[in-house]
């Protein structure tokens, strides 16, 4: 009977939980080239995907008071943009390597290396989720195709203005074989640009699943996840980044103070030239946590094993 009552007692605290969590909802405007995703009618995340831009990226990223959690354009560093997927590579057959990562400086008028969306192959919401897919080509002047990648999303709205984002990236050599030509530092796999706001340059604080600290305890070590919060009007918030194990563990973070950071590939593929095979995909799965509180009391480290154990998210497994 106590058993039993245990379990009862978990499913009506399950129903309360879902019943008390934001409802969810896409508007997309295809004159601002734009995909919202609305939480009890707040706009709390932004897909922007407009033509002139050298590639998509996610702007705004709210956190659960509504501040601006990242930011679309600061310098120095303009190429950063707030959260954002990106590399540098060079097509068979092509004299030298096109940095999509840098590509800030180098597409005008239309041409030069550039990410573009080509479709929404999923776009629903229902309750307190979503579910949203986009394909995309990196492209060389002239619209010729490096790289097909896909993405594919579940967004989670929690309760108290909190919420969830699981996101898988997969670029497929579908043009030929494309090596990969970046440095350890400088590819966006993917990136999160916090608003300065949120830096440790203002306060904040950074933290990793290992215990380190700052940009000094953090920067090149691996982890699991990280974590940026800091205290504005009296109210701690953050965004925590999560590496899904699916993704080659262990493997290192770049992080900065100024607010830059995201996770590194496995060392066999960070900073070291290598190849995929006309065919061959490479994925990339992380989760972004919007929570109220810092790392401890958004219970952080607890939400990254209820994510990758499936109890949080959404994505199915790789190959499904």
């Amino acid at each position: 009977m106590k058993k039993r009552r245990t379990v009862l007692a978990a499913a009506l605290l399950a129903a309360a939980a879902l019943a008390s969590a934001a409802q969810v909802e896409l508007r997309r405007d295809d004159e601002k080239h734009q995909l919202s995703v609305l939480a009890d009618g707040k706009v709390v995340l932004v897909y922007n995907f407009e033509p002139e831009s050298f590639l998509p990226y996610f702007y705004p990223v709210n956190s659960p008071s509504g501040k601006e959690l990242t930011v679309k354009l600061t310098n120095p560093y303009p190429h950063h943009r707030t959260f954002w997927f990106a590399d540098t590579v060079q097509l068979e057959g092509e004299k030298g390597a096109a940095s999509f990562y840098n590509a800030y400086y180098s597409f005008k008028d239309g041409k030069g290396p550039h990410i573009r969306q080509v479709k929404f192959t999923a776009e629903k919401a229902e309750g307190n989720t979503a579910t949203l897919g986009m394909e995309l080509l990196w492209e060389l002047d002239g619209a010729k195709p490096v790289l097909k990648e896909v993405r594919d999303a579940r967004f989670l709205a929690l309760e108290n203005g909190e919420w969830f984002l699981d996101l898988r990236f997969t670029v497929t050599a579908e043009a030929g074989d494309v090596h990969f030509r970046s440095d350890a530092a400088h590819y966006a796999w993917p990136y999160i640009r916090i608003h300065p706001q949120f830096s440790v340059q203002k306060g904040g604080m950074l933290v990793n699943s290992e215990g380190g600290v700052k940009q000094a305890g953090t920067h090149g070590k691996a982890a699991k996840w990280c974590d940026y919060t800091n205290t504005i009007d009296g109210k701690t918030e953050g965004l925590a980044f999560f590496s899904h194990a699916e993704n080659e563990h262990p493997h290192t973070w770049l992080t900065r103070d100024y607010g830059t950071f995201g996770p590194r590939r496995a060392d066999s593929k960070n900073g070291k030239p290598f190849t995929l095979k006309k065919g061959e995909p490479l994925t990339m799965r992380v989760g972004v946590l919007v929570h109220n509180g810092d790392a401890k009391e958004g219970r952080i480290a607890e939400r990254y094993e209820e994510y990758v154990k499936g109890k949080v998210s959404l994505l199915p497994p790789l190959g499904n």
